[in-house]
């Protein structure tokens, strides 16, 4: 089977899972990403992993079986309780091969004010030059509406950027970007985006049917262009197909980059 050369040439990538990929009926997910990850960290490439799941992570201690809905003070304490939890069992699965997790935790205002986004860039660089594996979420238990990234897919892309990330691969619930959402008739599979190609006629469907998760279809597609915008490829594809996608094989759908 011909690879991808976007995939395989990569040396520094970034890895965006979504809560509803790992929590739940799909918990078990987690250490199928791990897998994969240490695969590729295994080949010598740069891996960092954008994890959401701090706040679905804790609603069983809560009482809670949804998201908080126009609750943020319940979803900032969430988060603080989940996102101790969720490193654990990162670093749980991590211990089989041997890899050190680093939590990251990041605001809209880190990546936008200079001081800062110089900092954070240092600091993730000199992690990944000692060969820990960066896990990065949204601060929530601090951050406001206003500051917000609004969905981690936006703040994958931007830490894609941040760290010259040579590929963006964000993980979806749903296996490719369709024609229309997965299930209608007519919903035609998407293999290849090229840059500046009309998406016009795509057919979004709810931002997200998760009880857990804040992303979507589009906030995903709205990731993939804004990263191809800077330069760095992106698959799309389903978190059981982590390893094919880092392995550089045809699965999901590959958004080719701008050549600027």
């Amino acid at each position: 089977m011909e690879r991808r050369s976007e995939v395989t040439s990569a040396k520094r990538i970034v890895v965006k899972v979504g809560s509803s990929s790992i929590s739940g009926d799909n918990a078990s997910q987690l250490a199928v990403i791990v897998d994969a990850l240490a695969a590729a960290h295994s080949r010598g490439i740069e891996v960092v992993l954008v994890s959401s799941g701090a706040i679905a992570t804790a609603l069983p201690h809560f009482g809670l079986s949804a998201r908080p809905q126009n609750d943020l003070v319940t979803e900032q304490a969430a988060a603080a309780v989940g996102q101790t939890m969720l490193m654990v069992r990162y670093q749980d699965s991590l211990n089989r091969f041997g890899i050190v997790a680093a939590q990251v935790l990041l605001t809209s205002g880190d990546l936008e004010t200079e001081s800062t986004r110089v900092n954070a860039k240092a600091a993730m660089d000199k992690l990944l030059d000692l060969r820990f594996l960066p896990i990065v979420n949204e601060n929530d238990t601090v951050a406001t509406h206003e500051i917000r990234f609004g969905d981690n897919d936006r703040l994958a892309s931007l830490v894609a950027e941040l760290v010259g990330a040579n590929l963006l691969v964000l993980l979806s619930d749903v296996d490719a970007l369709y024609s229309r959402p997965p299930g209608e008739p007519g919903a035609e599979k998407i293999d290849l985006v090229t840059f500046g190609d009309d998406l016009s006629g795509i057919e979004i469907g709810p931002a997200s049917s998760s009880t857990v998760g804040t992303g979507g279809a589009e906030t995903k597609l709205a990731a993939a262009l804004l990263a191809t915008r800077r330069g760095i490829p992106v698959v799309l594809t389903s978190a059981a197909h982590v390893g094919a996608a880092l392995a550089g094989e045809s699965v999901g759908t590959l958004f080719e980059a701008s050549e600027n």
